[in-house]
């Protein structure tokens, strides 16, 4: 086919699918092709999907739509978790010329000769998962202040309501000195703070090598990899982002206490309060645990942000259920919920479960947490009006105003410095809103 001359990319779902975008556009750029916003419409459009819930489809639609509206002549390609569950579901979605799968998506490149000119439309390349084998590594630099550094991909664990296993296989790692010549790069790049991403970045050090049908045991732990990138020069702060309960140990919070550049900010799954939920949902804990681990990082970090997510409307959780689940996280010293609405996912042992919930209960559950986390939230700002943070600064979508987090991820908004932006300066906090905004001064300029 004739190369195109411009490419755009829709990203849909979590930090991994952003990160892994962010290594597809570079290989475009490295062929030539002239990246441009998908706004601005480009002859071929990359997508990348999610497949956390079953609207996945409707959005996928709609950006579809919306790129051949941008430019009628687009080339779409679909990829991502929903590609690989369901390809020919995509396929026949009227303006995609291929689809590719978990293992297809870091080879994009190698398949758009298949296109013939336009002529050729719904193709599909997907593997079976189980030859979703092979770790690749990959890192976003789109925002220079802040960059996802994907350290682990698949999942081992058997979560009742997730495809995520079907959807990117089992769990696999880099080795740490890659990932730590891959944090090198982004420091060189002008980046300064770093999201560990992955699927179970808890359950890093699966190696990729199969012997005789086996993979060797671990190779290392997640607590030796962020040692050895808290010794990476140039990058100043990183934050860990969603981990089990089960797999943050005391160790990991003490080392964040400890360390020079992990941030006292933990994004710790619960999915449910009610112990009779949990294990329907084959969790691999009880609400003790989670309790326990929250007061743990309290009394090493006491400044510490605690976010947490949750499923609301899971089949069989009762109204007792959720009042028992609502009271659980109303007891419990964290900061924000992540609330997510349960939705069927074909293929998993959860959808074939008798005693589903009405889809309007489900959402005013998720209605009733979304006010807890809002409470909690200017509950958690409140005893830091009138302190000091350190805050990296970043530009904003206000006009004549930057905003930034502070280390314990309060989110600040103050007059725009150009000069400023992508460096760390310490930040008073001066007012809270109702509706849970910042306003904050800098206290003096750093600029190093």
């Amino acid at each position: 086919m004739a190369t195109p001359k411009s490419v755009s990319f829709y990203t849909l779902g979590c930090k991994l699918n952003y990160s892994e975008t962010s290594s597809i556009r570079r290989q475009f750029e490295g062929a030539g092709y002239d990246v441009v916003a998908f706004e601005d419409g480009a002859d071929m459009c990359v997508i990348n999907t999610c497949s956390v819930t079953d609207f996945a489809d409707r959005k996928c639609r709609k950006i579809v739509r919306k790129s051949l509206q941008l430019n009628p002549d687009a080339i779409i390609i679909v990829t991502g978790c929903y590609a690989q569950l369901k390809p020919r579901e995509i396929a026949d979605i009227p303006g995609v010329d291929l689809v590719l799968g978990a293992k297809e998506k870091f080879h994009i490149l190698d398949y758009l000769d298949h296109l013939q000119g336009g002529a050729m439309k719904g193709l599909i390349y997907v593997s079976e998962i189980d030859e979703v084998n092979i770790f690749k590594p990959s890192f976003s630099m789109g925002n220079r202040t802040r960059s996802f550094l994907k350290i682990q991909d698949g999942c081992n664990y058997s979560c009742t309501f997730c495809t995520i296993p079907k959807a990117r296989g089992k769990s696999r790692s880099a080795t740490i000195p890659s990932l730590v010549q891959q944090a090198e790069q982004i420091a060189a790049a002008g980046g300064k703070e770093i999201v560990l991403t992955g699927v179970n970045i808890g359950d890093f050090g699966n190696g990729t090598e199969v012997i005789e049908g086996k993979r060797p045991k671990k190779e290392a732990l997640f607590i030796d990899l962020i040692r050895a990138l808290d010794e990476v020069d140039g990058i100043e702060r990183y934050r860990i982002s969603s981990i089990e309960p089960n797999l943050l140990t005391p160790e990991i919070i003490a080392f964040v206490r400890d360390s020079k550049r992990f941030l006292p900010h933990f994004h710790v799954p619960l999915q449910s309060g009610s112990n009779k939920i949990l294990k329907r949902m084959k969790r691999r804990y009880l609400r003790h645990l989670y309790e326990e681990r929250v007061a743990l990082i309290h009394s090493i970090l006491p400044e510490a942000c605690i976010g947490v997510d949750v499923i609301v409307g899971f089949p069989s959780e009762s109204d007792e259920d959720f009042r028992d689940s609502f009271r659980f996280i109303k007891s419990l010293d964290i900061n924000y919920l992540h609330v997510f609405t349960y939705s069927e996912r074909s293929g998993t042992p959860a959808a074939q479960m008798p005693e589903s919930v009405p889809m309007e209960v489900r959402r005013s559950r998720n209605n009733e947490l979304r006010l807890l986390s809002e409470r909690k939230k200017l509950l958690g700002y409140e005893p830091y009006i009138g302190t000091v943070r350190p805050v990296l600064l970043e530009a904003s979508n206000v006009e004549g105003m930057m905003s930034g987090f502070t280390d314990n991820y309060i989110k600040v908004l103050l007059p725009e410095v150009p000069e400023l932006i992508n460096t760390i300066q310490r930040v008073e906090l001066t007012h809270l809103d109702p509706r849970g905004h910042v306003s904050a001064t800098i206290v003096r300029h750093d600029l190093v």
